[in-house]
């Protein structure tokens, strides 16, 4: 059994309280189900996962038809699995056999209010399927309604600087409290408004790439290429940039590619693997 708010065994001690009378103020799906039923596997896992996404909105009861043999035959089952939904103390819908997830949520639609999705995962998904307009109208959103959510003011700020507003992106990281400048967030964005700052005086990748085919050490082409890397989110192979360019000249720009690695460790975390991996190969380099 599931360990989940929103799932429970039903059996013919507990049905008439936690189903009939439960129903009045939460829907509850009973799932007649046995484990010799290859169907009722099929099924089970998709509506464990629907109890879950619904948060509540309605209570998946599961009934052993082996072990609950009286209440399976009171329900009037005849065939595995069975489900019924009951609502207000009363069955007003249900299904036999493993109908796929689509045809549930058209009979769940039908009685239960779907779950509103959290606006700040769905710009968050947004923004990863590269819709950056939208997630920018949902949190813009989110923030005049709660202007003390950092989390959501550091996310904005990210926004305009990939749109090209460094300057906003500028001042919200002045605006944040020193505390919360120390924060992983706040870092990254720093970070990321610094490299953005430097690739509008780049030259072409390609003319990079071309430098180093000519010359493997040389180091402003070491250095800018990195660049590149990060804002592609090629992070590892900026890192692997840096470590060539220290090794070419370390003192290139006053050390700017230890400081560019240091910069690029506090972007990405300590729980990154390349950040682990290129942090013991910058270890070894220094020592």
């Amino acid at each position: 059994m599931t360990a989940s708010p929103y799932i429970f065994d039903a059996t013919a001690d507990n049905f008439q309280q936690k189903v009939m009378e439960a129903s009045a103020t939460t829907p509850i799906l009973v799932d007649v189900w046995a484990e010799w039923c290859a169907p009722c596997k099929q099924l089970m896992p998709i509506l464990q996962k629907l109890a879950e996404e619904y948060q509540g909105n309605f209570q998946l009861a599961k009934v052993n038809a082996d072990e609950q043999q009286e209440l399976t035959a009171s329900l009037g089952v005849r065939s595995l699995p069975t489900v019924i939904l009951v609502k207000n103390g009363q069955a007003v819908d249900g299904f036999n056999g493993a109908l796929p997830e689509s045809e549930i949520r058209k009979v769940l639609e039908k009685h239960i209010d779907v779950p509103s999705e959290d606006p700040y995962e769905k710009a968050h998904a947004l923004w990863e399927a590269g819709d950056v307009d939208g997630a920018l109208a949902i949190l813009t959103e989110m923030n005049q309604k709660d202007p003390e959510n950092l989390d959501v003011l550091i996310d904005l700020a990210q926004l305009k600087a990939e749109q090209g507003d460094l300057g906003t992106a500028e001042q919200v990281l002045n605006s944040l409290p020193p505390e919360e400048k120390l924060q992983h967030k706040a870092k990254q964005l720093a970070a990321r408004v610094k490299f953005l700052k430097q690739s509008g005086e780049l030259p072409a990748q390609s003319e990079l790439e071309a430098k180093l085919e000519a010359n493997p050490k040389d180091p402003e082409a070491l250095h800018q290429l990195s660049l590149h890397k990060v804002l592609q989110d090629k992070n590892a192979e900026a890192m692997d940039l840096l470590i060539r360019l220290m090794q070419a000249d370390s003192t290139y720009k006053d050390g700017i590619a230890k400081t560019t690695l240091v910069e690029l460790f506090e972007k990405l975390g300590n729980n990154n693997p390349d950040v682990r991996t290129y942090r013991r190969k910058l270890y070894t380099l220094m020592h």
